[in-house]
C-alpha cells in the first residue's frame, strides 16, 4: 500500500492534513509527483516535510521554475517563483538549505515502477504533467472531447498506468477517449489488466475542481482509491494575504476550491 501526493504548492495546512490522514491510515509508503512550491507561503517547511516523507518525488514546473527560470508563467505565479527563490536562498540553516537546493535539483522527470498487484504485474508511470511532456503539458478534461487525438497519443506512450498532477483536478481517462470524476467512480478506481489509465490524483494544496478540501489517492491491492482531507485554508489565506509579493487570488481560491 503506497500514497501518492502532488501539488502541494506551498500549503503547510494542507499537506500536514494530508500527511496525518495517511499516518491515520497506516501507509509507510509516499511517493510525490511534484510542485513542492509554488504559489503559496510556507515552502521551506513543505519542502523538509516532503524530504523527510517521502521515498521520492518528480520534478513538476514549479520546482523547475524555482531553480531556473520560470516560462509561460503568469503574473501571479511568476511572482510566487521569485519570492520562494529569495525566501531559500536568504535561509540561515546552511546545512538543512543545500538539502533543499539537492533536493530540487535532483528531481527525475518520471518515475517507473513494476510491481504484482493481486497476481498481475503492473507497470506504473509517475510524471508530474504528462507521459509526452512530464513537466508542463496539461491534460485536461475537456480534451476527451476537444482534443481525442491528444488523448490518444498519450496512450501511445504508456504501457499500462501513468499517475499524473498539474492539473490540479483528480479523475481517470481511459482509452477511448474518455474521462470519469471520483464520484462517478465511487472514489476508486480498479487496475485492470489489458486496460490503461491515466489517473490525475489531484492537489493537495491548491484543488481546482470547486472543491476546497485537500485531494490525493494511495492504492491499496489493486485498487487507487481517491480521498479529500478538509483544512485549514483560512489560516493559509491569511499567510498569503501577508506576504506582498504573492496575489491575492491565490489566496481567495482556497476557499471555493478553484
Amino acid at each position: 500500500m503506497f500514497a501518492i501526493l502532488s501539488d502541494i504548492h506551498a500549503n503547510l495546512e494542507a499537506l500536514t492534513a494530508v500527511l496525518q490522514d495517511i499516518a491515520r491510515r497506516q501507509i509507510k509508503e509516499i511517493y510525490c509527483l511534484g510542485d513542492v512550491v509554488g504559489y503559496g507561503p510556507n515552502p521551506v517547511e513543505c519542502l523538509d516535510l516532503i524530504i523527510e516523507k517521502t521515498r521520492w518525488c518528480v520534478l513538476g514546473n514549479h520546482d523547475y521554475a524555482t531553480l531556473y527560470e520560470p516560462t509561460n508563467f503568469n503574473y501571479g505565479a511568476e511572482q510566487a517563483t521569485f519570492w520562494t527563490r529569495e525566501v531559500l536562498e536568504m535561509r540561515r540553516d546552511q546545512d538543512k538549505n543545500d538539502l533543499r537546493w539537492q533536493f530540487l535539483g535532483s528531481l527525475p522527470m518520471r518515475k517507473i515502477l513494476k510491481m504484482d498487484l493481486e497476481g498481475q504485474e503492473v507497470v506504473m508511470e509517475f510524471v508530474h504533467a504528462s507521459p509526452r511532456r512530464p513537466i508542463n503539458e496539461y491534460v485536461f478534461p475537456d480534451d476527451v472531447y476537444a482534443n481525442p487525438a491528444k488523448i490518444r497519443m498519450l496512450f501511445d506512450r504508456i504501457q499500462h498506468i501513468c499517475f499524473v498532477g498539474h492539473t490540479h483536478m483528480p479523475g481517470v481517462f481511459l482509452e477511448e477517449p474518455d474521462f470519469y470524476l471520483p464520484d462517478e467512480l465511487g472514489q476508486s478506481y480498479p487496475i485492470v489488466e489489458g486496460e490503461k489509465a491515466i489517473i490525475n490524483i489531484g492537489s493537495v494544496g491548491q484543488p481546482r475542481d470547486r472543491d476546497n478540501r485537500a485531494s490525493y489517492v494511495y492504492v491499496d491491492g489493486n485498487r487507487v482509491h481517491f480521498v479529500r482531507v478538509p483544512y485549514d485554508y483560512e489560516t493559509t489565506i491569511k499567510k498569503i494575504l501577508a506576504i506582498e509579493q504573492l496575489d491575492r487570488f491565490n489566496a481567495e481560491r482556497l476557499r471555493d476550491g478553484r
